[in-house]
């Protein structure tokens, strides 16, 4: 049985038709029937709520985008996928550009209103049992500080959402993001029934190299194991990662569940580098019995048109497969 205290070892993609409002689309079946061909049972669909508000007004839903998100969920059924529905850009908080006009962490009126968002979402599948459905609630609390973010208050808003997802639908199963950007487990929630999630970002100079949005292009070309040329002696190999998630397995093993919701190399990244970097990291979760997401199925991260420059690709129904990578995947 499905619970926060004990999730299963989900192994899968993030999904990205509504990652963003300007690139919104419906989510195609032929992804969930690939990952369920190819033995993965997961896919987090990390969501933009401007997606299925209408005009910009908060308070209005566009019923048509949630049908999206019904299909989603019954193609994840279909093909025995787990569907993790995140907020990844939540009303009051986002790690994305723009920021929010109002943050979740210190704003009534914007707590209120991704509460009401929760419940809405939890009234509408309620009853769709945990072995199937998850929410995610934030993606990715950052600093402590920043827009007023403490673990204290998101302790807070954790529990006024829960108290509503749970009033619709007490069965839910509900996930946590870590906090500094989903590399801390966060001790304030422990008792509050939910399990957390941690990312695969590290060392993020390998990860995010040339990523222009993470400061990526100053960092030196990567190696693994190694150093960046400009650390000196800062190695990352296998047994860092292991210190990086043994608070995690260390949060597992006191009874909340653990998943690695996201985790990836941009594509800039050698692809030899990557691949080892990935057959590692994968080898510490598998360790640990964390279960993990790629970011992401298609794109810059992914196993199918990546883009990449140093790959030789397979023809997957029109799509360039990096059949290495995928092969590393499903090793672990």
């Amino acid at each position: 049985m499905v619970s926060a205290a004990k999730l299963p070892r989900w192994r899968g993609f993030n999904l990205l038709s509504m990652f963003n409002v300007d690139r919104m689309a419906a989510f195609p079946e032929a992804d969930f029937r690939r990952m369920r061909d190819w033995g993965f049972d997961f896919a987090r669909l990390p969501l933009d709520y401007r997606c299925w508000i209408v005009d910009g007004d908060p308070a209005r839903i566009d019923e048509r985008v949630l049908e999206d998100l019904d299909e989603a969920l019954e193609s994840g059924r279909r093909h025995g996928i787990h569907v993790c529905m995140n907020f990844h850009r939540a009303p009051g908080y986002t790690v994305a550009s723009p920021q929010e006009a109002l943050s979740v962490w210190t704003d009534e009126e914007a707590r209120r209103t991704c509460t009401a968002h929760w419940r809405t979402f939890a009234a509408r599948y309620a009853g769709v049992p945990a072995e199937d459905l998850s929410f995610n609630l934030f993606n990715e609390p950052a600093r402590i500080g920043d827009h007023g973010f403490t673990p204290a208050r998101y302790r807070q808003v954790v529990r006024q959402v829960t108290d509503a997802i749970w009033s619709e639908d007490p069965g839910r199963l509900v996930i946590c993001d870590g906090y500094l950007w989903g590399r801390r487990p966060v001790p304030e929630l422990v008792d509050l029934g939910v399990a957390q999630a941690t990312r695969a970002y590290e060392p993020h100079w390998l990860t995010h190299y040339k990523a222009p949005w993470a400061g990526g292009e100053a960092h030196p070309e990567p190696h693994w194991p190694g150093p960046p040329g400009a650390r000196g002696s800062d190695l990352w190999d296998i047994d860092r990662l292991r210190e990086y998630w043994r608070p995690w397995k260390e949060l597992a093993d006191s009874g909340v569940g653990v998943h690695c919701s996201e985790g990836g190399a941009y594509s800039p990244v050698p692809h030899a580098v990557v691949l080892a970097w990935l057959e590692d990291a994968l080898t510490v979760l598998d360790e640990y019995g964390i279960g993990w997401a790629l970011w992401n199925l298609r794109g810059a991260f992914g196993v199918l048109d990546s883009g990449r420059q140093d790959v030789r690709y397979e023809d997957l129904e029109g799509h360039n497969l990096d059949r290495a990578m995928l092969e590393v995947l499903l090793r672990h």
